[in-house]
């Protein structure tokens, strides 16, 4: 016996449509600050082991205040 799996469309509610823009507008956001450079920086420093880090005579904490400078502190 064979069975079929059917999907309904999604029901567009009032609340939904309220919230649209907003939610485009949280995305838009956070690919702006994802396309910043300090961002890019600080991803690259999550990919380095603290190993790897001790071994270039760095630490983290470091360059965290290195990239982000004085905003840091907050």
């Amino acid at each position: 016996m064979a069975s079929t799996i059917t999907f309904d469309k999604p029901r567009l509610s009032v609340l939904g449509m309220v919230a649209a823009p907003f939610i485009a507008i949280g995305k838009l956001l956070v690919l702006i600050a994802e396309a910043s450079p300090k961002v890019r920086e600080i991803e690259r420093l999550n990919r380095l082991s603290d190993a790897e880090l001790a071994r270039r005579g760095l630490t983290r904490d470091g360059e965290i205040r290195r990239i982000l400078g004085v905003s840091a502190a907050i």
